[in-house]
Formats: C-alpha cells, structure tokens, sequence
C-alpha cells in the first residue's frame, strides 16, 4: 500500500510504496517534483525505489509536453518475457550443467555479439525504420556500423543485471525467463540525447534542478527525433527478447531431449521506457524508469536478485501510480559496495541449489545486495496480485 506522501512547498507531491527511501533516491525525487511540467499527481515511486544515473530507479515520472531523457536512461526498453513450458521439475537432469553451458554457447552475454547477420534486416518494420526515421549521431557509414552492431547483438543478452533463468513455479513447473534490452545501440542512442537536451538548457539559458534533468520539449528541435529513436529501440529491445527466447527454448530442447510445449507467455515488457497515455483526463509522457505497466489486468514479472524468487503478477490498475509497479527487487547497495562487503563465498552460500556462475566476475550481484523480494512484494499489494511464484535453479549471468 502507498506509504507516504512527500510534498515540498512549490513542488508536486511524490507519492512512495515504501517507508524507506535512501537520502540520495529522495533527493532525485524531490529534483523531480521541483519542475514545472510534472503532472499534477505527481511522481510515483515503487517499493523497489533506490538511486540511480539521471533519475531514480523505481519512479513513475509523467510529464506535460516533455521528456527527459536521462529519466528514460541508456538501456532503453529494458525488460522482462518469460514463459511456461510443459517440463516439470522430474523432466529435468539432476545437474543443470549442460543447459547452462548450452545456453551460454548459444546466446552471447556481456558485451559479446554474434559473428555474423541475425537477419535484422529481413524485419523490415523494424529495419526500415531504423535507416528512414530514426536520426542517429554521424554520418551514413556511422549508421552502417551502428545497424551492423544492432544487428549482431540481436539476441544478446548483455552484462550487468541482465539474466536467463530457468525457474520452478508452485507446481513444480519449469518457466523460462529472462531480463534484457536494447543493448550497444539503445545505450549510443540514449547517451546522444542526453547530451543534446544539456545543450539545449544553455541554449535556452534553462536552469534545471540537475543537469541529468535536461529535457526537450515538444515542438523543439530534437523533440520528435528522439521519439522516433526511443520508439525504435524500445521497439528492438521487444524483438531482442524474442529472439532470444526462441533460442533458449531451442536450447532447452537439444539438451533435456524431452519434447515439450510453451502453455503460456506471461508477458514481454519493458520497465525502462516513455509512452503517450491518458491518466487523471490528461494526455501525458509516462516515463517508467524502472517500473512496469500494471493496468487492470495487465500481466507483468517482477524477478527476485540473482537465482532467488521471482513472481508473475497481474496489475490491479490502481491510478495513484500511473498504474505501475516495481521492476524488481532494488538493489541495497553500489556495484562497488557490493564487491567490498562480500566474498566469493558469500555467493556460493547464498546461491546454493541454483546452477549458475559464483565467481568474482558475477559477486556485485549477489543477493543480499538487493531488497528482500517480500518485503516489496508486501508493500504493492494494492497495485498487483501475484499469479505464480518462481523459484530459480538455472541462472546465467553475464559479466
């Protein structure tokens, strides 16, 4: 349930599903609510709320007539897709070995890429829009190399807190889920508008809270351009984990040697993206950065740290939140603090029972540096219902 309400003289109100809001998260929030083009309801932060670059992670951010880049970020369409298969947990082999390592033959992780076509180019709404529509920095050979890129990492998976897992409902049935994005070109896109609506404040001698807060209206030079390439990108990160999970299956598939089916895709969702909706008889850009969509009965996934349980959730729509939810867990503490406070022990223990990577290369994210999966999951009961449970026994991880 909605925890608090913080409302500043002159600011808008920020509307929090939790007790605890770290100084430096709150401080982002309040930079939010400052500016003038905040919807009236304010912002919305979710249980999992916690720092981040640009704005706060875990914030539903809706604004009139402008977009933040930096609040929509780097990872652009950033996102869950998990499905339920006919496997049990009896239909798997003892060790999980094999299907870890096939997988991560298969899909290319951290900043690796394919070697060769992944046949973007025989998409052609997507590839079509990408050399008509979508303005990318420098020449036409800069944008031959960048379709090149985007092409090759069709598929990929990425570093960070980007995963596949393998995963055992209530039931004991296997689930398929993984976590990624836009990859290089969502990240090149991001970072070249960030930077030219920086440069558009002292153009227009516009003073912003923060720098990170720098925003193009619409109407204005680059306005409808970055649209167009927001829209793209979240657009392949769709299609990227499509992609992707088509290969898992397939890998699953030539390591079990059980036939199976798919009984369900829960949902293929961005939590990190901006998009046009109607909310309190407004038109306005809802960023959700870090945070998913959770209408009445929309279907969402909001994953557990590394190897630990994750829920299928279907949204209640409640309008407070712009009707959204949590992306995750949140994390407790930096890359870096994390890799200070523990060990590679530390990981094995907390990650005992799930195949996956407990090297140093994987040990900032360990669980115990993000929030207790309960305790947000308690703290949205009126913004989602959990449908399934998952628990992990299979996580890749890419360093």
């Amino acid at each position: 349930m909605m925890k608090q309400v913080i409302k500043d003289e002159g600011s808008r109100p920020i509307k929090a599903w939790t007790d605890h809001i770290e100084d430096s998260a709150l401080e982002q929030a309040k930079n939010l609510a400052k500016l003038p083009f905040i919807a009236a309801n304010g912002v919305a932060l979710m249980p999992d709320v916690h720092a981040g670059i640009g704005s706060t992670v875990g914030s539903v951010i809706a604004t009139r007539k402008v977009v933040i880049p930096a609040a929509v970020g780097v990872d652009i369409g950033c996102g869950m897709n998990a499905v339920r298969t006919s496997l049990t947990a009896t239909d798997l082999p003892d060790s999980l070995l094999a299907i870890r390592n096939q997988i991560e033959r298969d899909i290319p992780n951290g900043t690796g890429s394919h070697s060769q076509s992944q046949g973007l180019s025989d998409n052609e709404p997507l590839w079509g829009r990408l050399w008509n529509t979508v303005r990318l920095p420098g020449t036409d050979g800069d944008l031959e190399k960048h379709a090149v890129r985007a092409d090759r990492q069709l598929g990929t998976l990425g570093g960070g807190n980007h995963f596949i897992e393998l995963c055992l409902d209530e039931s004991d049935v296997v689930w398929i889920m993984l976590h990624s994005g836009s990859r290089g070109i969502g990240n090149m896109i991001g970072r070249h508008y960030i930077e030219l609506a920086k440069r558009e404040m002292e153009r227009w001698h516009i003073t912003v809270p923060h720098q990170d807060l720098a925003y193009l209206p619409e109407g204005s030079d680059h306005f409808d351009s970055y649209m167009a390439a927001v829209s793209w990108a979240q657009d392949y990160a769709m299609e990227n984990r499509r992609v992707m999970m088509a290969r898992v299956i397939e890998a699953l598939a030539r390591t079990v040697k059980i036939p199976f089916t798919l009984m369900q895709e829960a949902v293929n969702c961005h939590h990190n993206y901006v998009e046009r909706e109607n909310h309190f008889g407004e038109n306005l850009w809802v960023t959700r950065k870090g945070a998913i969509r959770a209408r009445i009965g929309d279907m969402g996934i909001i994953p557990g740290s590394m190897g630990q349980r994750s829920f299928i959730v279907r949204g209640l729509g409640n309008p407070e939140s712009y009707c959204s939810c949590s992306h995750g867990a949140g994390r407790l503490m930096s890359r870096t603090a994390a890799r200070k406070a523990f060990t590679v022990a530390d990981l094995e223990a907390q990650t005992h029972g799930v195949e996956c990577r407990k090297d140093n290369a994987v040990l900032d994210e360990i669980p115990s540096c993000y929030k207790p999966i309960d305790e947000v999951m308690a703290n949205q009961t009126d913004l989602v219902e959990v449908v399934h449970t998952l628990k992990a026994v299979l996580c890749v991880k890419g360093a």
